[in-house]
């Protein structure tokens, strides 16, 4: 046991020693000439260094390079270890570009360990242009049906007047960047982009720099990075159908929506509610058909359904509008108690019939008046040949002469 004990003590002084002197012999140098290039694809840069001139002659150890940048767009660092001399990577433009750099050797000539050189880091600062308030603001892009993407945004709060926007876009399947396909205009004012699916790229970055230019001065761009499976917006869903399958059960079923997103990225959400609640129940399904528990059969169950792309395909994105309420009638209904429509029916009968009832009343009424008029015509006419019969008479009745004396 002792002799165990002495080997290992050994063997572990003879390891300090061979990393000592390692150490002493191989001076490891962080790289140099380090430098970021644009070639114009609206912040997916290249990141370039060189090899360290102490360390250009040294065959017996491999060279790596611990690289570090800070995602702008994700707020955080993000590191790679690579024995190239370049590594491309996504940035906002108009935030500052920071890189981290240090050398690794490893190999006989540090006794198999691995010696890191000093970290140098890169600052490079932004060249903005324009005044803040001029940069647009709310951008939003919005993939519908996986067949076109939208994307929309609002003017700054201090863009100057008659300004004009543009908007170019970058995949890497592009040699260049190109500018938008079709504009989408509000009150003569570009306020979006329409992108239709061949000039679309899912599963990549796809880069989009808005700027514009004034009789006053340049508008200070804005740069957006996205994944457009990300945006995704799946049509209504239609067709829904319930039928009662048993007495405690209800089948919902209905067709995919339209579009051309795939039929195994689609989740969707059914929503049920019973009687008056106001209340809806929230199930998550992958199929087209759902199975709808009816406890209370005098109650009338309505159910309403939506979808999205499900995180197989994509990492988020945006609901589709609800499908129109689809309910199922009472499967026992009381004959005593009309219905709805019933009571909807015979309100409208009952209002005909009073609206035919008073205007025969008014008929009725106006024939009475005229019958009456006409009567009293008839008695006034008998009344005056009266009176002129009776003065004809008089006048030709003959009278006595006065006494003449």
């Amino acid at each position: 046991m002792e002799l165990w004990v002495s080997w290992a003590t050994l063997m572990c002084f003879t390891h300090w020693i061979a990393l000592t002197a390692a150490d002493r012999t191989v001076q490891v140098d962080p790289p140099t000439d380090i430098h970021v290039s644009d070639p114009g694809h609206l912040g997916h840069v290249y990141i370039h260094w060189t090899t360290p001139a102490s360390l250009k002659n040294i065959p017996e150890c491999s060279v790596r390079y611990q690289l570090q940048f800070y995602d702008t767009y994700r707020g955080d660092w993000t590191g790679i270890r690579t024995s190239r001399l370049s590594y491309s990577a996504q940035f906002d433009l108009m935030k500052p570009i920071r890189v981290r750099l240090r050398t690794l050797l490893r190999g006989k000539c540090t006794n198999g360990t691995e010696i890191q050189s000093e970290e140098v880091e890169l600052i490079q600062e932004p060249d903005l242009k324009g005044t803040a308030g001029s940069r647009i603001t709310g951008f939003n892009c919005v993939y519908y049906k996986w067949e076109y993407m939208d994307c929309t945004w609002e003017s700054g709060p201090d863009q100057p007047p008659h300004s004009q926007l543009y908007l170019y876009y970058w995949h890497r399947e592009m040699g260049e960047s190109e500018e938008c396909p079709q504009y989408l205009y509000s009150d003569g004012v570009r306020k979006g982009c329409r992108f239709p699916r061949q000039s679309l790229l899912e599963y990549s970055d796809f880069n989009v720099c808005v700027n514009g230019s004034s009789p006053a001065n340049a508008l200070r761009p804005a740069f957006f990075s996205l994944q457009v499976q990300m945006h995704v917006k799946p049509a209504v869903v239609m067709s829904l159908a319930l039928t009662e399958v048993s007495n405690t059960t209800l089948h919902l079923e209905w067709t995919m929506p339209e579009g051309l997103v795939p039929e195994h990225c689609l989740e969707y959400e059914v929503e049920t509610r019973g009687g008056d609640e106001a209340k809806w129940y929230t199930n998550m399904t992958e199929e087209t058909t759902f199975e709808v528990p009816s406890v209370d059969q005098s109650e009338r169950i309505c159910c309403r359904v939506r979808s999205r792309v499900h995180n197989l395909c994509a990492d988020i994105g945006f609901w589709s509008d609800w499908s129109q309420p689809e309910c199922m009638p009472d499967p026992v209904s009381d004959t005593n108690q009309p219905s709805q429509v019933t009571y909807v029916l015979d309100m409208k009968l009952i209002m005909a019939l009073t609206i035919v009832l008073i205007v025969v009343f008014l008929l009725s009424l106006s024939l009475w008046i005229f019958r009456k008029m006409w009567m009293n015509r008839k008695d006034l006419k008998g009344v005056l040949w009266t009176l002129v019969s009776a003065k004809d008479a008089q006048i030709n009745t003959p009278t006595s002469s006065p006494c003449v004396l």
